[in-house]
Order: C-alpha cells, then sequence, then structure tokens
C-alpha cells in the first residue's frame, strides 16, 4: 500500500508511468501528488461505480472533470494541500450515477457504524454498487493512453465541453461580422455551422488559443466563451477550418495588429503549437 513511508520503495528507479486506481482520497491524493513532485508521467481512474455507459467515458485533465464527485474531491484536496490546480489526466465518465452507496448493516442485520469494521484506518467500508465492465474499460483506457503517450502517438481525445447550436451560431456569426469590419465583406467566410464547432469544440476546447496548457472546468463555461471569438491565423488566407484561432476579443485584436512572421520570430512556441493544431484540421477536411 501507498503510503508517505513507502513513496521511495514503490516511486524510486524513474518508472516509465505511474497509474492512479486508487479510491481512497487520502492515498490517492498523497500518490498523486508525489508522482507530480517527482516529475513522473502519471493516469488516475475516478469514479467508476454506479455507471452503466461505456460510452461516456473521457479522458481530460483534471481541472476538466467537474462531473465526477470523487475527481472534486481530489481536485480540491491536491489544489489546498499541494497547490496542484491541473496537470494530471485521468479517466472518468460524464454519466450522472445511477445508486448511491449500499446501506451498511451488521452481520445480524442492524445498523452498524461502519467505522467498528475497518480493516485499515482511513479506508471506507461502505460500498457504490458497481457494475464489473465499467472498471474494466477504465483500465483498458488507461492502458491505450500509457502506451501511446509512451510511443509518443498523438491521440486527440475527445471534449469534455458540450454545446448546443446556439453557441456555433454565435461564433459563426461573430466570424462572418469580424470579418465585413476587416475586409469588407464575408467571401472570405469558408466554414459552415459544423465546421466552425469542429474547430470550436474539437481543435480549441471552446479556450483562447493562448489558453491551451491552462484549461479550465466546464463550470461556468457559457460566461468564458461569450468573450471569444475565431479569428484568421494568417491574414492572407480565407477564414477555413484550418486557419481559425479561437482567442479572446482582446487577444483578437492584438493578433489581427501582427503579422504572422512577426509571431514566428516573437513566440516561436506559440507558434509551432498554433500550425501544429492547425493541421488537424487541414487533415479532416482535406483528406491530406
Amino acid at each position: 500500500m501507498y503510503e508517505s513511508s513507502s513513496e521511495e520503495d514503490i516511486l524510486g528507479g524513474q518508472p516509465d508511468f505511474l497509474l492512479d486506481c486508487i479510491d481512497n482520497i487520502d492515498t490517492k491524493v498523497a500518490l498523486l501528488a508525489a508522482g507530480v513532485r517527482r516529475g513522473l508521467k502519471l493516469i488516475s481512474a475516478t469514479g467508476a461505480g454506479a455507471r452503466a455507459d461505456p460510452t461516456r467515458i473521457r479522458v481530460a485533465d483534471l481541472s476538466e472533470s467537474s462531473s465526477d464527485r470523487l475527481s472534486r474531491s481530489v481536485r480540491h484536496r491536491l489544489r489546498k494541500e499541494h497547490g496542484i490546480e491541473s496537470g494530471i489526466p485521468v479517466v472518468f465518465s460524464t454519466e450522472k450515477p445511477k445508486v448511491k452507496l449500499v446501506p451498511f448493516t451488521a452481520p445480524d442485520g442492524s445498523d452498524a457504524n461502519p467505522l467498528d469494521y475497518q480493516v485499515i484506518p482511513g479506508f471506507r467500508v461502505r460500498i457504490i454498487p458497481v457494475m464489473g465492465t465499467i472498471p474494466a474499460i477504465f483500465g483498458q483506457v488507461m492502458a491505450s493512453y500509457v502506451v501511446t503517450e509512451i510511443a509518443g502517438f498523438e491521440v486527440n481525445y475527445e471534449p469534455v465541453v458540450q454545446f448546443d447550436s446556439d453557441v456555433y451560431n454565435m461564433f459563426h456569426q461573430r466570424l462572418i461580422e469580424q470579418e465585413e469590419l476587416q475586409f469588407g465583406s464575408a467571401r472570405g467566410v469558408e466554414v459552415d455551422l459544423e465546421e466552425v464547432a469542429f474547430v470550436v469544440r474539437e481543435l480549441w476546447h471552446a479556450q483562447s488559443a493562448r489558453q491551451q496548457k491552462t484549461r479550465v472546468a466546464s463550470k461556468g463555461m457559457w460566461r468564458h466563451v461569450s468573450n471569444l471569438r475565431l479569428t484568421r491565423w494568417d491574414a492572407t488566407k480565407p477564414a477555413s477550418p484550418d486557419n481559425l484561432i479561437l482567442l479572446t476579443f482582446k487577444e483578437a485584436e492584438e493578433h489581427e495588429s501582427k503579422t504572422l512572421e512577426k509571431i514566428r520570430s516573437s513566440e516561436p512556441e506559440f507558434y509551432e503549437m498554433v500550425t501544429r493544431i492547425l493541421l488537424r484540421a487541414t487533415d479532416t477536411f482535406k483528406g491530406s
């Protein structure tokens, strides 16, 4: 069992990957904090209990897994006790739990105090009903994540954020209005609503291109996206799926005042990151 006194025995020797599959919050938080402190690659499994829909299982940053109760508790503890707010990939389900904790009773059927039956202090006795297939799928997802990470094979996991068509209509209309203001017409807009949804959701995860390393949870996301708009990455090319980035209004104004060459020379890492992401749109819509 992991605890502070066994940290070196368990985590020493620079393991290739740390997989956290612990249910107990105290131990889970301590293990993840130690992994981050040691600079280890890691992934954490959250609550699989009381779920039955395998299509709702996702991989995302800990900061984005707001729909899972275990994730919320772990995130709160990591932030409060260790100053860790993000940077830990987790496997979780967006499905709302179907059932609650199983009532705890003594062998004779009478009410009992769960604390009287603990084998190890701090570990829960009452359990959440589990459909055996779901934890197994969590494990398979974690294994796939580890193998592709070690192999350097890029996998673009499905975003957690979901919007209705009104939000994508808003982004589309803002783009048209900006094109008319900046270029005199909207003839350069070469995206429909479906393509706007892809760019906003799949490419930029409904966040500014300048905030991709610090993704926030989806709570209050509407207020967040209301300050964003699409703009051309390269002003000399049409507003197509592989030439649109998502920025705040202020960031977009600053971007539109610069040339691409200036961005490349002054912010090479940002330039390379955006170029790499936009290639996904090129592959998706042009089949290259």
